[in-house]
């Protein structure tokens, strides 16, 4: 596994690099390039300095602009999923090229929308896992948050059990700031973030986290977390089930408006000026 990732790690230097090259050949700014491929610019610079990793549409969209012939394409296809875990390394696809997905999580906040201090607090309670190592999966989680910055993002419904916002992960300051986070991308027009109250009881989704996605002409595939890593599904029998499961959930979720209140009432204040500051997130 090691070696895997040290390959990565070269490829995602090459392809820095030759995006850096191909660019500057065009005359193009880091600005001018993100606005033809439909990127944001913090993005092209975090890839050019190896802080992010680019996704197939990010390399696709940069060949077509740059007229590289398919070259950022092809050195793609080594970089952006090796730090994945093998099982999940297939979605990490579907998911860069969904139109909508509709994601349920009852353990904790969805990798689209972690911070990276989260982030990092979940990643480095891997067994076996070096610093370095952790450094490159938490580049890895925040790689694919890109979907989000392109100037077409996908709609996001994410469905979240109440525990998932009291489940402490890391110190009081990095929970919180996750979950100011998480209340501001919630004000995002193609992101909705409903929450399922303890009100609720027992539910389906108590079973395990999944993702929705679906595509411009392809056919809807399901991800399903379990016990082993994940499972992606394509038979339209499993997928009817758990579409059925998700609006099961979103029928018990508290509205848009009153999620959001009830994800800044679980940010632990120290005071009035904190519980100020938390409000203006808003």
């Amino acid at each position: 596994m090691s070696g895997d990732r040290n390959f990565d790690a070269s490829c995602l230097v090459l392809f820095a690099e030759e995006l850096k090259l191909a660019r500057a050949r065009s005359g193009l700014s880091q600005s001018q390039l993100a606005e033809r491929i439909g990127y944001s610019a913090s993005l092209v610079a975090k890839i050019e300095t190896c802080r992010g990793a680019p996704t197939k549409d990010f390399a696709t969209r940069s060949d077509e602009t740059l007229g590289t012939g398919g070259l950022l394409a092809r050195v793609q296809r080594h970089v952006g999923t090796a730090p994945f875990p093998s099982w999940f390394r297939p979605f990490v696809e579907y998911e860069a090229t969904a139109k909508s997905l509709r994601l349920f999580e009852h353990v904790l906040i969805p990798g689209l929308l972690q911070t990276e201090d989260y982030a990092r607090a979940v990643l480095s309670t891997r067994p076996n896992t070096t610093d370095e190592e952790t450094d490159q999966l938490v580049r890895a989680r925040l790689a694919r948050q890109g979907i989000l910055a392109r100037s077409d993002p996908p709609l996001l419904w994410v469905v979240l059990d109440e525990g998932v916002l009291n489940r402490q992960i890391g110190d009081k300051a990095v929970m919180s700031a996750q979950l100011h986070h998480l209340a501001q991308m919630s004000q995002r027009p193609n992101i909705t973030v409903e929450v399922v109250p303890y009100s609720a009881g027992g539910h389906m989704g108590l079973l395990g986290a999944f993702v929705i996605a679906e595509f411009e002409d392809e056919t809807a595939i399901v991800y399903l977390e379990t016990a082993a890593g994940g499972q992606i599904a394509e038979q339209p029998s499993m997928i009817s089930e758990v579409k059925l499961t998700y609006d099961a959930l979103r029928s018990e979720c508290l509205p848009r408006r009153a999620s959001r209140e009830l994800i800044m009432k679980a940010v632990e204040t120290d005071g009035p000026d904190q519980r100020l500051l938390a409000e203006e997130h808003l």
